[in-house]
């Protein structure tokens, strides 16, 4: 038996983690983070296993815990700092932003993320709650985990749908795609526009998490 909870700690960053892999480069100038729990530790750790980060800016509701956060960042080699609660600036100047809050209402302005840039959102999983606003949805390119998990959980995706500003078919690729290197060439350009992956969390995932910690723990 293992634990629900410390799975999901694994599970999301591991899950971010691939993404990121295959949307961004070896670089990250500006990694811009909102939230200062678990996964926001997680997270950075993961960003740190597969990229090289040059700044990191720590956005949070309570500073003590932005600068709990900021300090280990800094003990693991990163340059970073608290932001501002609003993100405006931060996140003008951002190649890759994370969003692991439980906030309910979008988190900064989408019109300010720069093009090229990645956003990953992971905080909310419920049709009536979102992490991005509706501008930065219908101006990127979008991946999921599953379309059929997305359309059913992921208020980021479903809110603009209701507004009528993106639809079933504005999802660039699911994460299999980017693993698999299926060919998104008729896709309106992907790198010349934000690249937003929107993850939910699913069964087989914490499944595939469990069986890696088994074999690990075998040896």
């Amino acid at each position: 038996m293992l634990d629900g909870a410390a799975l999901t700690t694994l599970r999301t960053p591991a899950v971010s983690a691939l993404a990121i892999r295959h949307l961004t480069g070896p670089v990250l100038r500006h990694l811009v983070l909102f939230g200062t729990g678990p996964q926001a530790y997680g997270h950075l750790a993961a960003v740190h296993a597969e990229r090289r980060v040059e700044r990191v800016t720590v956005i949070g509701r309570t500073p003590h815990r932005v600068a709990a956060l900021v300090e280990h960042a800094r003990g693991l080699g990163m340059d970073a700092r608290a932001g501002e609660a609003h993100g405006a600036q931060e996140v003008a100047t951002a190649d890759l932003v994370i969003c692991c809050t439980t906030s309910a209402t979008p988190l900064f302005d989408g019109t300010l993320v720069p093009d090229g840039a990645v956003v990953v959102a992971v905080g909310s999983h419920t049709p009536e709650a979102r992490e991005v606003d509706t501008a930065l949805v219908s101006r990127s390119a979008v991946f999921v985990e599953s379309r059929a998990a997305a359309l059913s959980e992921a208020g980021d995706l479903l809110i603009p749908m209701a507004e009528g500003a993106f639809g079933t078919d504005d999802i660039t690729g699911t994460l299999a795609d980017l693993v698999a290197g299926r060919n998104l060439g008729g896709k309106p350009a992907v790198r010349e526009r934000p690249r937003f992956f929107k993850s939910v969390g699913m069964g087989w995932e914490d499944l595939a998490i469990a069986a890696a910690v088994y074999r690990d723990s075998a040896l």
